[in-house]
């Protein structure tokens, strides 16, 4: 299956202060853990399965958000694994290797990464959500 979402290109003139993070042009999806779900399933059953991981994935969003907002990074760790392995399940790769991303700024305590990796993570949640429903109607 081949990825239809595009994401927006990346900044060219930047100051030589400035390290930008380049997120790839496509999100990174592996249509095969949905195939085999929708094979194996009955599509109301399917799309309810579906519909429960990702709302998993939101409700630990919020979480994450609301640690992040309360500068409690503590808060932050459990729910990003989560993530990682729920995404992973669905065939997101690119959301569960950011929420791993995620981890990995909390273990080096640095804010201004967890920050900026989380709005990555969040903008690929809902780009995910979209390729998934583009994936069910073809």
């Amino acid at each position: 299956m081949k990825n239809i979402t595009p994401f927006p290109q990346a900044a060219h003139s930047v100051s030589p202060d400035v390290v930008v993070l380049n997120c790839p042009l496509q999100l990174v999806f592996d249509p095969a853990p949905l195939q085999l779900l929708f094979d194996e399933k009955e599509m109301h059953v399917a799309e309810e399965v579906v519909c429960r991981m990702l709302e998993d994935i939101a409700l630990r969003l919020d979480m994450m958000q609301r640690g992040l907002a309360a500068r409690d990074f503590s808060k932050i760790d459990k729910p990003a694994k989560r993530v990682a392995i729920v995404a992973k399940q669905l065939g997101l790769v690119e959301v569960a290797v950011t929420a791993d991303h995620v981890r990995t700024c909390l273990t080096q305590a640095d804010g201004v990464a967890i920050e900026a990796t989380m709005a990555r993570l969040e903008r690929g949640f809902d780009v995910a959500i979209s390729e998934i429903w583009n994936f069910r109607d073809l």
